[in-house]
């Protein structure tokens, strides 16, 4: 055997930098490309961007502090609803009406704080406790979870602040007696008894075994097991069913969903805002012909224009560009070689070559993505029309092969990508593609509209008289992932 060193030629397919790149942006969410676009700018001196002032409800370029298409779509929708009018649907941002005296004046400025129910909760112990105890408040407090609970328990507490268990139970007396009542329960069972107890206090007339369900019965409770827990506790199935009634309508199992001031009642806004990467709208000059349906969202007038436009938002809220001064340099770069050392020729190819590089992946991503939900409104158009009900079966397998791409990469383009619909409403890419979404509504609307609740089985078979011929387990998936509880336990 010989060691030899022979030459060959084959071809073989690589992946180029570009590629990577290009694959790498075009993934990225609104949010993900907005940081790397500010890490590049950060690190690239031959790249700047220019940003272009854009309507937050609808992405559209502000004419001063007025969106053009905002006051259209309200002019529209108040035309095609003369007569049936109704002012929730007509919103259009009060900024987009208003009229600025001053361009160093911010309204928000002059608007109160509102105050957090965990603010107004140290405020109130504050006032009710001594100075020497505000530290436990502040911790028992900074462990309530979304819904009011304790997360930690009362060792624990003492444990880490070095206080007497005594003194933190004292504390946690204090937090339980204050609004909304039940919170700072370690429990379910401890958050309805708080709130038993109030309504005894407050003069409220509890049916007599509703403490006891409470105590030792919750679990049957919820799976409607009268009878059993009547021959336990020695009292009648009706009045099981009457404490029954009264748990579900006068306690509350989560106390600090809805709070977030000292009235009770005012709910807490929590808005969570969602920028769409891509603007579906019907055509200039044809909104006039849609309106909101009753129930399912989008309706079309019989004589509108069936005509979508597709708009990518990235290209109206920036514009890319390589730094008039690098462009200079580059121009005279090839002009007059000779005028520059080796480390600022370098310094000048590697940083413009690495702008377009950038900037030709962000323009392929908005390409791409205009290809795709070109061809999505295409295929979805009864959707766009009449709402859920109307979704077509679609994958992004039968969008790549159409379009002549591979399938990864329209996988890419829509992932965690949102899409704003002619009605403003914002869905996910993914709604496209996910036919079960009519099924799940018609399901949502069967148990909305139940008189008793129907088993999944009768559901299924109610679909199957709908022509949506389903298994009893598929239905039980389904409801599952609407959150919908069971019938032993609706």
């Amino acid at each position: 055997m010989d060691l030899t060193q022979d030459m060959a030629v084959h071809m073989g397919m690589r992946v180029s930098p570009r590629l990577v790149a290009a694959s790498y942006i075009l993934e990225l969410s609104s949010m993900e490309l907005q940081q790397a676009i500010s890490a590049e700018l950060a690190d690239n001196p031959a790249m700047e961007m220019l940003e272009q002032p854009t309507c937050p409800t609808c992405g559209e370029p502000l004419h001063g502090s007025i969106c053009p298409n905002c006051l259209n779509q309200q002019k529209s929708q108040t035309s095609s609803s003369e007569g049936d009018y109704d002012s929730s649907d007509d919103y259009v941002p009060e900024h987009s009406l208003s009229t600025p005296t001053d361009d160093d004046f911010d309204p928000l400025t002059q608007v109160a704080m509102q105050m957090t129910l965990s603010e107004r909760l140290i405020n109130e112990l504050q006032a009710m406790l001594p100075r020497e105890d505000l530290p436990i408040a502040q911790y028992l407090v900074g462990n309530l979870n979304d819904n009011g609970y304790l997360q930690c328990t009362i060792e624990e507490v003492a444990e880490e602040l070095g206080v007497p268990v005594e003194r933190v139970e004292f504390v946690l007396a204090a937090l339980q007696s204050l609004e909304p009542i039940g919170i700072g329960a370690r429990n379910l069972r401890e958050c309805l008894l708080i709130q038993l107890g109030y309504l005894a206090e407050e003069g409220v007339e509890c049916p007599p075994c509703a403490r006891d369900i409470i105590e030792s019965h919750l679990r049957e409770l919820a799976e409607h097991k009268y009878s059993r827990i009547a021959s336990e506790l020695g009292v009648s199935a009706d009045l099981v069913a009457e404490a029954g009634q009264f748990i579900r309508q006068q306690l509350n199992p989560f106390p600090a969903r809805g709070y977030s001031s000292p009235e009770p009642g005012v709910a807490e806004s929590k808005s969570a805002y969602l920028l769409p990467d891509v603007i579906i709208n019907y055509r200039q000059g044809r909104e006039n012909g849609h309106r909101e349906g009753p129930e399912h969202g989008y309706q079309i007038e019989p004589e509108a224009s069936d005509e979508f436009e597709v708009d990518v938002v990235e290209s109206k809220r920036f514009y890319l560009r390589v730094t008039p001064l690098y462009q200079r340099l580059a121009a005279d770069l090839e002009r007059e070689p000779n005028r520059y050392s080796d480390d600022e020729k370098r310094h000048i190819k590697e940083y413009v070559s690495r702008a377009k590089l950038f900037i030709a992946n962000i323009n392929q991503r908005r390409q791409t993505l205009q290809k795709i939900t070109e061809f999505i409104v295409e295929a979805q158009k009864d959707f766009l029309r009449h709402g859920i009900r109307a979704l077509k079966p679609l994958t992004r397998a039968t969008v790549a092969a159409q379009l002549g791409m591979h399938e990864s990469t329209v996988s890419r383009a829509t992932a965690n990508k949102y899409v704003m619909l002619p009605n403003r409403k914002v869905i996910p890419f993914s709604d496209f593609f996910t036919a079960s979404l009519s099924v799940m509504d018609v399901i949502k609307e069967l148990i909305g509209k139940e008189q008793a609740p129907m088993t999944d089985q009768e559901i299924a078979n109610e679909l199957a008289k709908r022509g949506i011929p389903i298994a009893r387990r598929t239905v039980a998936k389904y409801r599952e992932q609407l959150n919908i509880l069971p019938s032993s336990l609706r």
